[in-house]
């Protein structure tokens, strides 16, 4: 088995290590600095409170994570005094963590960043309740605590500080390493023996990920951008970098076509296999420059595939000679594509390699117009209890923690069989989500890290008696907790078992394997049965907001090139929101199919229609994504008349589509536009003739979309029919008004009654 080192050097440069590094020497250096002068205890304490708070300190702009450490420590505080009082009584604890589970989990409403700092208040709650501490001792447990936690605050913003543009181009090189392997996947379609319909799943798989890292970089660069109040030669070269960056993603995108037809019609011509191999040299290269990003290193060599590419167009060139019959108008179209693409990588090769401001200068792009392009979230206290509603999803999940917790409580002081049954609550908190395939696979991944973590632990514990070497295995088992935490849960779980079994040791616990995984089993099988009959999410109630929200976004995008063919001057700016809400809505819409697949058979309503409407959705994105590369938004153009006629019927199919889902439609006018064109007054060139040609494509795309949405909401199709009138009625509620409070129960009761209903496959009309 060859070892691949360019992947494991990666790995060390990556962020994953780095948050890795930083978690673990803050959660450490306490402990270890306070044993030096002889205040083990204390320096544990604050390591506790360290732990707490390295939840929050994810990835994201410096100011999300200061103001999201600040709060969190605010909380920690307060949560560790008021368990530290309540555990001298069993009934007040269990009141404590039922309110309290039910509230952090709430904070899902305002994203990720407020879901950890919850996450953190649970945290330090379920490390109190086992904490011997009498009552005169509860607040000064509870600063030090507290003082942990502003430790850890204070050295992740040094960290930070020193270089703070390292995690933008550490997130940066992981993009660029997710888009060489979404070239590598758009590549195999050009192979014969490669089966289309399952490398579309690959596909729209890997498109999750180049969107989840492109939004990532947005957040961390163009506000930490913001934070230094100038625009260093640094920012301003990985600011170029991501725009071209997402540019190549659309023209990787637009490298799509009709594969079917393109096989059958060139596949004895041998051409597909040489595009097919460019397009792997040019995801090698691109793999090449995340490598320099994130190792921060630079290479003077240029790789052009200039050559590679005139060998291609003669052989493309000798196709139509040979054949005239033949046309062979979307090779060359492939092969413009190709071109741009290597234009793209000369650029950014060109723009990493400069160290000089000066040659940047000819790129400007206000900071004015960065936040039009990264997401706002709004913390408006309202939000919170507009919530309130067996229609919000977080309410649900909030309602479905806090009453797991409270059994897992019980269970645990009643049958636990050791002295650490905060792991019951623990396992519960971490596998708890909102969605129950999220649950499913944290659960699965629990068990199995658990389990294997606790047999690696034993093997250290009975045959490495030395304490020095034990030590080491410590430190390097936490750092790869949490450099995995993110990148591999599983492998994130094994290391965090078994520096947990060696940390105990230290401690003179003695063996806590058999507790721990005891523990861990009581905790997922609490949680497992939870999430699949308490207040239960299932992606099918949900599915048609996903699918309202894509078609919105691809019509939009559509109208923005149909205005700019029709001569209508369409702003950069203007066109590339469009485009980016194509790329995260449809990564949104594949992850929702994701988590469906996972979700029991009962609940996959519809799931083939769902899958074909995925597909289709990236192929009408990428033939939009094909027509804008070819179109200059600032200039005129003509516009023969039956290309209009596509795009109205196309734009008016979508819409209607989106009427059927209760989404919103976009309208589309060409206004003062140029006059159309009739084909008869003006021959139409080549590029006219497959732009018409590809037009047409998508309007048969939207017309094959048209009828796969009619086959998921349309009458007679009672499962999800259901879904769509209860999600119409009830998670279209939210955000509910204080007088909408009263109807809770009401709403509680239709939907249990709906749910009862829609597991028979009964037919209702509401």
């Amino acid at each position: 088995m060859k070892i691949n080192t360019r992947e494991i050097k990666s790995f060390f440069y990556s962020q994953y290590f780095s948050d890795g590094l930083r978690m673990s020497l803050g959660i450490l250096l306490p402990s270890l600095v306070l044993m030096q002068f002889h205040h083990f205890d204390l320096g544990l304490t604050m390591s506790l409170g360290a732990v707490c708070i390295c939840t929050i300190d994810s990835p994201g702009p410096l100011s999300h994570k200061r103001n999201g450490m600040a709060i969190g420590n605010v909380f920690l505080f307060f949560v560790a005094a008021i368990t530290g009082f309540a555990r001298l009584n069993v009934f007040a604890l269990g009141l404590e963590i039922t309110l309290l589970s039910f509230l952090f989990s709430m904070f899902t409403v305002y994203g990720n960043r407020a879901a950890s700092v919850g996450t953190s208040a649970l945290l330090v709650m379920i490390f109190m309740m086992d904490k011997e501490a009498k009552p005169d001792q509860v607040l000064v447990l509870s600063a030090t605590i507290l003082a942990g936690g502003i430790w850890y605050l204070l050295f992740s913003l040094i960290f930070f500080g020193i270089r703070p543009y390292r995690a933008a181009q550490q997130t940066l090189g992981e993009n660029i390493s997710d888009i060489a392997t979404f070239l590598r996947i758009k590549a195999a379609f050009y192979e014969p023996e490669t089966d289309i319909e399952e490398n579309y799943r690959k596909l729209v798989s890997q498109q999750i990920k180049v969107s989840q890292h492109q939004d990532a970089v947005r957040e961390i660069l163009f506000k930490s951008r913001v934070m230094v109040k100038e625009s260093t030669n640094a920012s301003r070269i990985l600011v170029l970098i991501f725009v071209d960056l997402v540019d190549m993603f659309e023209q990787i995108m637009a490298t799509h076509y009709d594969y079917s037809h393109i096989r059958e019609k060139f596949k004895a011509t041998g051409v597909l296999d040489q595009i097919a191999s460019t397009l792997e040299d040019m995801a090698d290269e691109v793999d090449n420059i995340a490598y320099l990003v994130l190792s921060n290193t630079r290479n003077k060599r240029k790789v052009d595939f200039i050559t590679e590419l005139e060998q291609l167009k003669s052989r493309i060139d000798q196709i139509g000679l040979n054949d005239q019959a033949t046309s062979n108008i979307a090779l060359k179209k492939i092969l413009i594509n190709l071109r741009d693409l290597n234009d793209r990588i000369k650029s950014i090769y060109s723009y990493y390699n400069s160290r000089s401001s000066e040659a940047l200068s000819d790129r400007n792009i206000g900071d004015d117009e960065y936040s039009k392009f990264v997401t706002h979230q709004d913390y408006a206290p309202h939000i919170f209890f507009d919530n309130f509603s067996f229609g919000s999803a977080a309410f649900k999940h909030a309602l479905r923690v806090s009453l797991v917790c409270l059994i897992g409580f019980i269970i645990a002081r009643n049958f636990a069989i050791g002295h650490h049954s905060y792991w019951v609550l623990l396992t519960i908190i971490v596998i708890l989500k909102p969605g129950f395939s999220l649950s499913k696979q944290r659960n699965y991944q629990r068990l199995i890290g658990t389990i294997s973590g606790g047999v690696i632990g034993i093997t250290i514990l009975l045959f490495i008696p030395n304490k020095d070497l034990q030590f080491v295995f410590l430190i390097v088992f936490m750092m790869g907790t949490y450099s995995f935490l993110r990148l591999n849960y599983v492998v994130s779980v094994i290391f965090m078992t078994t520096y947990v079994l060696i940390l105990f040791k230290f401690l003179g616990v003695g063996f806590v394997v058999e507790e721990r995984i005891v523990d861990t089993i009581i905790g997922s099988t609490i949680a497992f049965i939870a999430s699949y009959l308490i207040f239960p999410s299932w992606e099918f109630e949900q599915i048609q907001y996903s699918l309202a929200e894509v078609i919105h976004a691809n019509v939009n995008y559509l109208v923005k090139i149909a205005e700019s063919i029709c001569g209508k001057e369409v702003g950069t700016i203007e066109y590339k929101l469009a485009r980016k809400d194509v790329f995260v809505k449809s990564a949104n819409l594949s992850a929702a199919f994701e988590r469906m697949t996972s979700e029991p058979k009962s609940k996959q309503r519809k799931i083939k229609e769902v899958h074909k409407f995925v597909v289709l959705n990236h192929i009408l994105s990428s033939y939009i994504a094909t027509i804008a590369s070819s179109i200059s938004l600032k200039s005129l153009h003509k516009a023969p008349a039956e290309n209009i006629k596509l795009l109205k019927r196309s734009i008016a199919v979508l819409n209607d589509c989106n009427k059927k889902l209760d989404g919103e439609t976009v309208e589309f006018s060409t206004g003062k536009a140029l006059p159309a064109v009739s084909e008869e007054m003006v021959p139409l060139s080549a590029d006219d003739v497959l732009l018409k040609e590809q037009l047409g494509f998508i309007n048969r795309i939207s017309n094959d979309i048209a009828r796969v949405t009619e086959n998921i909401v349309g009458a007679g199709s009672a499962p999800l029919s259901l879904s769509r009138q209860l999600a119409g009625r009830l998670f279209r509620s939210v955000p509910a008004r204080p007088l909408e409070k009263g109807l809770m129960f009401f709403k509680f009761f239709e939907y249990a009654l709906l749910n009862c209903l829609d597991s028979k496959n009964a037919i209702l009309t509401l």
